[in-house]
């Protein structure tokens, strides 16, 4: 089934330019930024569209990859159009396929698919897409094409329930964006200290990665050390005093943080008692 994208930006172009190493057959691009749609489309080795309704023509699966905020005027313009027997999917985090209103009517079928990885380059991205894992909802058909087509290049793919995709995209931002907040206040602690910021960054990368890699090898109740959980009650202390005059919103991020790393602590060591630690971190 050949495959037709609208929207020609990194999310686009990755997905695109993956699909095409796979030998899927690509029809091409479709954007409002026709020299967009020209540069994905030569750089996929396909064909660039003027028009939806020539995309449309060409495909049978449709990707829209736009930003959010055109999902829904973009399907307001498919719906103007002749789409018999079509898949049309956008790839949202965000969103569910319930952005396609009116799709219970029409001879389609929709839904929504999201990798869970960041898209931070419109050309190199999608070497990346080898090891994603995609999560998918939507109407049954479309939720099974989608589903068996990532399937069977090598990706791992979930179906969830629409409802849910807001706190499934609060949980893949905090994992991906909120995670840089945590290592920008532990670079700037130790700037403080004397470090330069590419120094702090070089000294912890071993720091950083063997954490994750912990997490990923053995939860995060096995991954778990440090004073919170020892339950050294007075290391945490010094912890807040040292901060508490430099930035008090580094403290109420170190204090909600540790209420957090409290309950995984409770869970790891029942035998354990961190009533005191959990009223100095509400305190």
């Amino acid at each position: 089934m050949k495959i037709g994208i609208i929207g020609a930006g990194r999310v686009g172009c990755s997905i695109g330019k993956y699909l095409r190493t796979k030998d899927i057959e690509l029809a091409g691009y479709y954007d409002v930024d026709s020299a967009a749609a020209k540069e994905a489309a030569e750089f996929t080795r396909t064909e660039s569209f003027d028009s939806l309704k020539q995309l449309a023509d060409q495909s049978q699966i449709i990707f829209i990859t736009t930003p959010d905020s055109f999902i829904i005027p973009v399907w307001e313009q498919l719906k103007e159009l002749s789409l018999t027997n079509q898949i049309i999917c956008h790839c949202s985090g965000a969103l569910s396929s319930d952005s396609f209103s009116g799709r219970e009517s029409m001879s389609v079928s929709c839904c929504s698919i999201h990798p869970m990885l960041p898209f931070s380059n419109k050309f190199s991205s999608y070497e990346q897409l080898n090891k994603a894992f995609f999560t998918v909802e939507g109407q049954d058909a479309a939720v099974e094409a989608i589903s068996g087509l990532f399937c069977s290049i090598g990706n791992e793919v979930c179906r969830i329930d629409g409802a849910k995709k807001a706190k499934y995209h609060a949980a893949a931002s905090i994992l991906s964006n909120q995670v840089i907040a945590v290592l920008d206040m532990g670079y700037s602690l130790l700037e403080d200290c004397g470090f330069t910021r590419a120094e702090a960054v070089r000294a912890t990368g071993q720091l950083v990665m063997r954490n994750i890699e912990n997490v990923l090898e053995a939860g995060c109740d096995g991954a778990l050390t440090g004073p919170i959980e020892r339950n050294d009650i007075e290391t945490v202390k010094k912890h807040i005093a040292c901060m508490q005059n430099d930035d008090s919103d580094d403290v109420r991020l170190y204090k909600m943080l540790g209420t957090k790393l409290v309950n995984i602590a409770e869970k790891k060591n029942p035998d354990k008692d961190y009533t005191q630690m959990m009223e100095l971190l509400r305190g």
